[in-house]
């Protein structure tokens, strides 16, 4: 799904993220902030407001944290981004106003919540002319159930599973894909949600997608990558172990992978708001991703073949610790790929074959 053209790499944008600086529904603003190649003059979260975004998130940009979308003009934003990913991505109802604000002010909107904008009577009225709504969640036309005939392709297709929601799938295929790319390989990062869409990568947004096509959309674009690519990074969503989850299984059927990536937040004994719901031991959940990617044999068997693990939070010392004992529990290559790069998981990958 493409982005509007009048959004270009000197965009000035403005990240709306209200509580979600360090609350567990920033993941869409922090993947701009960490990825995205618009210069970002703004963040808005009044909780965090006149603060450090370095301090507050080990994100290394000067960018100025303000209250609200009226402080934020100030900084002459020509893009509006909401940056919160809320379960059910449903529009906070206190927010229409600050984003009605930005649109009288003449600023463009970029919406990845499930709640569409572009048709919104009021929105359009307050719509600026030059300016325009670009709802990212919008299912991709032409689709059709899959087929599983991404196996027949010759790439190696790498896809990031999950102990749990938003423990850093996307984060975890594109450092994979940046690692593959400096070691000369044809790789390419494929986005599945609204923050990989943003951030300029190819892709459809996944959750969009009735059930029905959700494993043909993801087959229709490792098809029309795969021929060209030594190696396609397939972005995660969701887990086997969240009950709220339904996005894993497409992914898995229509890519075909040939390797996993499992991703983990260090520490995280439950599923998140759900703590009656445990994360099994991880040599459990690599032993139920390579059941269920195999299917029993009815596709190619898809090996974890590393871990990821998410240490934001931790000290380096007990984050590399933490890193230890999962290589010594799962008997394969372990690391935090933000903090200390992605070579051994890429190394893994090579060496599978």
């Amino acid at each position: 799904m493409g982005r509007p053209e009048s959004l270009s790499s000197e965009s000035r944008v403005a990240i709306l993220l209200h509580g979600g600086l360090l609350g567990e529904h920033g993941k869409t603003g922090l993947g701009l902030l960490r990825y995205g190649s618009f210069p970002v003059v703004a963040v808005i979260d009044r909780e965090q407001a006149g603060g450090s975004l370095a301090h507050l998130t080990g994100i290394a940009k000067d960018i100025p944290i303000v209250a609200s979308v009226e402080e934020a003009l100030a900084h002459r934003p020509e893009v509006l981004v909401i940056g919160i990913a809320p379960s059910g991505g449903q529009l906070p109802p206190a927010w229409r106003e600050e984003l009605g604000l930005a649109l009288r002010a003449g600023l463009s909107l970029v919406n990845g919540l499930h709640t569409p904008l572009a048709e919104d009577p009021q929105f359009r009225q307050w719509l600026q002319p030059g300016a325009w709504i670009w709802d990212i969640r919008r299912e991709p036309p032409n689709l059709s159930v899959g087929k599983a005939l991404a196996r027949t392709l010759p790439c190696k297709r790498v896809l990031t599973v999950g102990t749990d929601m938003s423990v850093g799938k996307m984060s975890t295929s594109l450092e994979l894909h940046r690692a593959s790319l400096r070691r000369g390989l044809r790789s390419r990062f494929l986005a599945t949600g609204q923050t990989g869409i943003l951030i300029g990568s190819e892709g459809i947004p996944l959750d969009a997608v009735r059930v029905d096509y959700a494993s043909g959309a993801v087959e229709q674009l490792i098809l029309r990558y795969g021929s060209d690519h030594d190696i396609l990074h397939l972005e995660g969503q969701g887990s086997l172990l969240n009950p709220a989850s339904t996005a894993t299984l497409p992914l898995l059927r229509g890519s075909q992978p040939t390797h996993l990536i499992l991703v983990h937040r260090a520490g995280q004994t439950h599923i998140k708001g759900i703590d009656y719901v445990p994360i099994p031991p991880l040599p459990k959940v690599i032993e139920l991703y390579e059941q269920v990617a195999a299917a029993a044999g009815a596709f190619a068997p898809a090996p974890v073949v590393g871990i990821a693990l998410n240490t934001f939070g931790w000290e380096e010392e007990a984050a590399l610790e933490q890193i230890r004992r999962v290589e010594a529990e799962t008997g394969r290559p372990c690391t935090d790929v933000v903090r200390f790069g992605a070579d051994p998981l890429l190394e893994a990958i090579l060496a599978a074959g």
